[in-house]
């Protein structure tokens, strides 16, 4: 099936998930440690980036400054559409609240501070509600 890439549909139908759990962005020189489980990785030049649950990031003595929490844009969106991670980020950015994007195949992620992460699920579906 492939991904949505009219603005509108993917606004209307991004049905925003609060994934359970608190996560961290942390780098390191190496491989993944044992007991850690990233939801995403990224390769650059200074080393991997993995966004891990906390408890695995403790666990494993990795150093970390940004709890987020992780929400799930359900919408499939296609990768060349337009305007979605704007239209998100600018709808947070209102209100106060930082966003790290993350793109996957089928879907849109976004980690954002962990204790505002009601506020941005709220925020989100009112977006939907007002492009519907």
């Amino acid at each position: 099936m492939a991904g949505e890439s009219d603005l509108r549909k993917l606004l209307t139908g991004m049905r925003p998930q609060l994934n359970p759990g608190r996560y961290v962005f942390t780098a390191v020189g190496g491989g993944i440690p044992p007991g850690a489980t990233p939801v995403v990785t990224v390769a650059e030049q200074e080393g991997l980036t993995l966004v891990v649950r906390q408890e695995e990031a403790d666990a494993a003595g990795l150093a970390y400054e940004y709890v987020a929490g992780w929400i799930t844009l359900r919408v499939h969106s296609a990768l060349e559409a337009v305007g979605l991670t704007a239209a998100v980020a600018r709808e947070l950015a209102d209100v106060g609240l930082s966003c790290n994007v993350v793109a996957g195949f089928h879907h849109d992620h976004l980690f954002v501070p962990y204790e505002r992460v009601a506020e941005a699920v709220a925020v989100l579906e009112e977006l939907a509600r007002r492009s519907a």
